[in-house]
């Protein structure tokens, strides 16, 4: 395992020792974890499951309808 080193003022520093703190995990887990966030190439699960959820979020029909028809496309 690679080590890496970072500087922080102390606002962050205090601000990111508690949410890993509250997360159960160590400062060096909590950061390794935003880095892999941040750098997934795929929607987290925690985010797929909300698809559907919100029941009065509008149709695409219904989002689309006072924008008109869509021009042909040129063929190649």
């Amino acid at each position: 395992m690679r080590q890496v080193t970072i500087y922080l003022d102390e606002p962050t520093m205090l601000v990111m020792k508690q949410a890993a703190h509250e997360a159960g995990i160590s400062q060096s887990q909590w950061i390794a974890g935003l880095i892999r966030n941040e750098t997934c190439p795929q929607w987290p699960d925690s985010i797929k499951r909300l698809a559907g959820s919100w029941s009065d979020f509008p149709e695409v029909e219904e989002m689309r309808a006072g924008q008109g028809q869509d021009v042909a496309r040129e063929s190649l």
